[in-house]
């Protein structure tokens, strides 16, 4: 396994384009003219405005979004002392998460210098490059005096993640669990073991935040930091105590809280029962904490307990905080992160856990509904409301603290600019993956012999999104494999034509009869279709014996559509069911309906389709504003499909007044809250920005997606379908390898959502 991920990971990394990061021009350089504006002579006249008033270069160059991440390689990840350039990878990376969580461009600097001092002027001599700064993996206790002296000389944002992202987090953590159990911070007695730059910013913020000092015990390699004790540096000192004790054992000894930033194994399960009654237990060692999550569990029923692990409950993930706090400073073009803005962002990220989770991230982790308590104190790090929770937050400290030098007017237009960041790039699909990976479902792929569907069934199952059972001759699936040079090893084929499927093809055939009885349907008709792999491919999700079904790539969507209301049904309530794509673009999010199901809809099937938009919008955690499409606007037509669509939007505004919703329009008002405004300021909509486009017929849905598909508008996830009673889902004959894996793991996500619904 260890040397797959090592193979898995080098591949990752120098395929294609070597790293994980590039350059993309942001303006139009196709003229002699562009060429001329974005170089000479034009590039002349935004220097001599910056000249004028250096301010100014927030609103001609990259300045406001751009970070630093800045390392000498000191103190990588687990690796240690690896230096500048072995670490680069890791710093791409960080950048990564800045960019796909909070729309942060980044570039990486690796400095190849360990003297503190010819650090800080390196750093500081390229600073003005950058509206903040992202210190990374610089070791202790250099980078205390680093950090302190670039915030005192520079006027941008500079942190240090590794000591403050940790410290946020756990903090928010901590203090939902204190909450729980009852305590206040000022009077329980925390224990911290570990004394790097980590350990000693968690620290100090927890007394920012109420804890005591002398309440606290800090532990490190030798055991407890005590005054007695002649090895200390000033770090170190600062936390020392008085108290005669030298060991770990001794230290947790009626304590309420134990931290752990060291090393695996140090926190046996004795001594957590030695803790006062409701002890809270973060063991954040990577990859394995202080004391094995089992272990813990086995100590005391009253443990809170959290880790740095995914595959665990309350995982402290620095991924939580710096994405966010770095665009909430970034945006109000603050001075600094100083100690108001953390203790906001640790507000933020304690209060989102409170608040209700959408089905999208319960739905990661196989919970009916996640609830605040003692197995969820943090939110988790799928949740797409992180951005649009702590970077206000810490926006509005910035501005309170006067740190902040361009500050917010229009909170409702700022957090619209940030829920367009969520659709910037293809996190979207990204976070469905993550989602999938957590509970993994088997999957049936309808034609297992083709190409594109191997491929993708193959691509599925190693990246951990499904457990595929591929439908069709073994025979040739395996020689298809084995001229692709695809690994099938562990992935199960079902010839459903084959004798020794006869029991189930007849046990299938009787429950589909005996359900279509009253609809002429006999038992030998139903075995005859047993032998299409449509109809055996549902019967399997139907039965239990799959979670969901992919299919399409040979067939007629028209007859799947048939099979899929025979076999499956439509969701109570509905009487029709529909099909909606997904685009992620640069101006946010937006849901495409009807594009596969329905060619000529009445009134009744846009009114099922547009509910069912509503529906699948909110599942995926937004808020659904739906614009219906047509030709004309607002009853400039009274004939044909405007007529159809005008009537659908009546009735929907009276069976959902609160939902927003309007129409018939054409495209570009749908998309031009300003333009519509102005021009129909009666509509419903007014002032929001529309993420909800429902066509009036298949072919302008259909062609529309295909043609910002095309155009290279954005990615494009579906289609998925809305409303059958299990996770049916279609392809088409143009449906790429990472076309089929992106409809396999929406299919997944929405095989766990059926299980708890």
């Amino acid at each position: 396994m260890a040397q797959t991920i090592k193979e898995s990971a080098l591949k990752y990394h120098s395929e294609g384009k070597p790293g994980k990061i590039e350059v993309v021009p942001t303006k139009p350089y196709s003229t002699q003219r562009d060429l001329s504006l974005a170089y000479s002579p034009g590039v002349a006249e935004p220097c001599l405005e910056i000249e004028k008033n250096p301010e100014t270069a927030y609103d001609y160059t990259t300045k406001g979004n751009l970070v630093a991440v800045i390392s000498n390689g000191t103190a990588v990840l687990g690796l240690g002392d690896i230096g500048a350039l072995s670490g680069k990878p890791v710093m791409e990376g960080k950048g990564l998460l800045f960019k796909i969580f909070a729309g942060i461009d980044v570039f990486d600097i690796e400095i190849n210098e360990k003297d503190p001092e010819k650090f800080i002027q390196i750093v500081k001599g390229i600073a003005p490059t950058f509206g903040g700064i992202n210190l990374e993996d610089i070791k202790a206790p250099e980078c205390f005096e680093i950090e302190n002296r670039l915030k005192e000389e520079l006027d941008i944002p500079v942190m240090h993640d590794d000591q403050h992202g940790t410290a946020i987090i756990s903090a928010a953590g901590l203090v939902n669990a204190l909450e729980i159990v009852g305590k206040k911070i000022e009077e329980v007695k925390i224990v911290v073991n570990g004394a790097g730059a980590s350990a000693s910013s968690c620290t100090k913020l927890y007394m920012r935040l109420g804890a005591r000092k002398e309440n606290i015990v800090m532990c490190d390699s030798k055991g407890v930091i005590s005054t007695q004790r002649t090895d200390l540096n000033p770090s170190k000192k600062f936390f020392a105590t008085d108290r005669n004790i030298k060991t770990l054992a001794e230290a947790v000894a009626g304590a309420d809280v134990f931290l752990g930033l060291s090393v695996a194994d140090v926190l046996t399960k004795e001594m957590v029962r030695t803790m006062n009654d409701n002890p809270i237990v973060f063991a954040l060692a990577n990859p394995n904490p202080e004391i094995a999550y089992a272990e813990a569990k086995e100590s005391r029923s009253d443990l809170i307990f959290a880790t740095g692990r995914s595959d665990y409950a309350n995982q402290i993930n620095n991924v939580l905080g710096f994405p966010y706090i770095f665009r909430g400073a970034l945006d109000v073009r603050a001075s600094k992160i100083n100690e108001e803005m953390k203790v906001a962002a640790v507000k933020a990220i304690a209060n989102l856990a409170k608040k209700t989770v959408p089905d999208i991230v319960n739905a990661t982790y196989g919970i009916k509904q996640l609830t605040f308590g003692r197995d969820y104190l943090i939110p988790k790090p799928v949740d797409p409301r992180l951005l649009t929770e702590v970077a206000p937050a810490v926006a509005k400290a910035a501005m309170e603290s006067g740190v902040a030098k361009h500050p917010i007017s229009d909170w409702d237009d700022y957090n619209v600019k940030l829920r367009d960041l969520m659709g910037s790039d293809n996190k979207l699909i990204r976070r469905f993956a993550d989602m999938a990976r957590q509970n993994p479902k088997r999957v049936v792929f309808a034609e297992g012999s083709h190409e594109n569907m191997l491929k993708a069934a193959v691509t599925a199952k190693s990246e951990g999104i499904c457990i595929p059972i591929l439908l069709g001759n073994e025979e040739r699936i395996e020689k298809l494999a084995a001229g692709l040079k695809l690994d099938i090893t562990g992935i199960e084929i079902v010839n459903l034509r084959h004798d020794r499927e006869e029991e189930r093809r007849d046990r299938y055939a009787a429950i589909l009869a005996e359900k279509r009885a009253r609809e002429g349907a006999t038992f030998d008709e139903a075995k005859d279709k047993m032998f299409e792999r449509n109809y055996f491919g549902m019967m399997m999700v139907e039965t239990g014996d799959a979670d969901a079904f992919i299919t399409g790539v040979y067939t007629k969507y028209s007859n799947t559509i048939k099979v899929a209301k025979e076999v499956i049904g439509i969701r109570e309530g509905y009487k029709h069911f529909g099909a909606i794509h997904i685009l992620t673009s640069k101006k946010g999010t937006f849901f495409l309906a009807d594009t596969l199901i329905n060619r000529h809809p009445s009134s009744e099937v846009l009114t099922d389709v547009a509910r069912l938009a509503a529906h699948t919008v909110r599942f995926f955690a937004n808020d659904p504003v739906i614009a219906m499409l047509s030709y004309s606007n607002f009853g400039s037509d009274t004939g044909g499909s405007p007529a159809s669509v005008h009537e659908v939007v009546r009735i929907m505004q009276e069976r959902y007044p609160d939902l927003p919703i309007d129409g018939e329009m054409q495209v570009n008002f749908a998309l031009d809250k300003k333009l519509r405004d102005r021009k129909y300021p009666f509509n419903k909509l007014k002032g929001k920005n529309v993420n909800t486009l429902v066509f009036p017929n298949l072919s302008s849905a259909n062609t529309a997606q295909k043609l910002l598909q095309e155009m290279g508008v954005g990615e494009t996830i579906g289609p998925i379908q809305m409303g059958l009673n299990k996770p049916i889902h279609f392809t088409d004959i143009e449906s790429t390898v990472r076309d089929i894996v992106n409809i396999t793991t929406v299919a997944v996500i929405d095989a766990i959502v059926q299980e708890h619904r």
